[in-house]
């Protein structure tokens, strides 16, 4: 027989009892449809958050340098203009753009407080932030408008500088050549002073950090570039002699949670495959089953010239024929359903190649290797026996 009619056959064998070849299928798109799901919803996962980190939003790459200094009580920042202008004038390979890296929660710095110099912490803000006032008023809307140069203190800096909270309400406070006046004190969380973050950063000095950012031309190599600018800093860095330059090599940061996503995605993938093994199991059972009541089929086949072969081949097709048609299924409703589930989530699910070929690959070999051994019973009948 030619193939063709063998797939005829075996496809009039499956739709003469649908309800039951329907059935059949139901564990394989189930174990398919969980498996793409899965899949397509960590691809995009994986291309979201490597886009995240490697990436700024206009797609260009960046590079971080950090600088810890040797003093741990030492709340000066490491990086200023003048290794912005330094490293900007170096000639980098491929660096576009160099800024330093701005904290805004619990900054360390030096200020003039009660005529003494005093080391302390800062948060900056953007807007009145609701709080516990101890002595005084809380920062205003107005002031953050006009840009007035006015702060709040921790009650704890303000006992300790001025025996009470009330005393330190009018006092003022130099940082970074800008003097401020403590219009309020408010009950210590986690810094020792409150500074508006517009009115600080655009100081004369405010640009200062313990991060700078190199932003690298499309195509450029982010490594190099960031190696040439580590050894410049370390060579003639602001605080090269206080402290350390330390970079991430966001490349290999990056392969390595990529390969951590990929790896916990067909982990998690491998379990909802586990279905497959017991749709399997079904379809070889219903093949069995298939063989059985058709005996007199065979032996009508048989009789007509048919070749065991012929006769292997068609119930193998058959099996195959069910397990892809599911597979087909599987692979519709697991992309819906990632695309479903992706409209509540902050990322795209994206249904890779691999996907689309393990839903073909992984139905096709259930096909093949659990419908092998009732193809082969239906092969191996006796004519004869079946005449009797």
């Amino acid at each position: 027989m030619r193939f063709s009619e063998l797939v005829k056959a075996s496809w009039h064998a499956l739709i003469a009892n649908p309800k039951r070849s329907f059935l059949t299928t139901i564990g394989i798109i189930i174990g398919i449809a969980s498996v793409v799901t899965i899949m397509s919803l960590g691809a995009g996962v994986k291309k979201q958050m490597l886009r995240d980190l490697d990436t700024t939003q206009t797609g260009q790459q960046t590079a971080e340098i950090y600088y810890n200094s040797r003093d741990m009580f030492l709340n000066e920042p490491g990086f200023d203009d003048r290794d912005v202008t330094m490293l900007t004038g170096a000639n980098l390979k491929g660096v576009a753009k160099v800024e330093i890296l701005q904290q805004t929660k619990k900054i360390g710095m030096t200020a003039i407080i009660n005529d003494s110099q005093q080391a302390m912490t800062a948060d900056l803000v953007n807007k009145p932030i609701k709080q516990s006032i101890v002595a005084g008023q809380n920062l205003t809307t107005y002031d953050f408008e006009v840009k007035n140069p006015v702060m709040l203190m921790s009650d704890k800096l303000a006992t300790k500088m001025y025996t009470t909270a009330a005393n330190a309400v009018g006092t003022s406070v130099t940082v970074q050549q800008t003097t401020y006046t403590v219009i309020g004190v408010y009950q210590n969380k986690t810094a020792d002073a409150r500074l508006p973050k517009t009115l600080y950063l655009n100081s004369s000095t405010g640009k200062q950090g313990n991060g700078i950012k190199l932003t690298f031309k499309p195509g450029a190599q982010v490594s190099l570039g960031a190696k040439q600018a580590l050894h410049q800093l370390k060579k003639s860095g602001s605080h090269h002699r206080d402290g350390r330059y330390e970079y991430i090599d966001m490349g290999k940061l990056l392969k390595g949670i990529s390969k951590s996503i990929s790896g916990i995605t067909y982990f998690v993938a491998a379990i909802a495959g586990i279905s497959l093994f017991i749709a399997g199991i079904g379809v070889m059972n219903m093949m069995y089953i298939s063989v059985s009541e058709r005996t007199q089929e065979i032996g009508v086949r048989l009789a007509l010239g048919a070749t065991p072969k012929n006769i292997m081949m068609q119930f193998l097709l058959e099996a195959i024929i069910l397990t892809v048609s599911g597979g087909v299924i599987g692979l519709v409703i697991g992309t819906s359903v990632a695309a479903v589930a992706s409209m509540a989530m902050p990322f795209r699910a994206i249904v890779t190649p691999a996907s689309v070929s393990l839903a073909f690959g992984v139905s096709t070999a259930v096909g093949i290797v659990f419908g092998l051994l009732p193809a082969k019973q239906a092969a191996n009948k006796n004519l004869i026996d079946i005449l009797r």
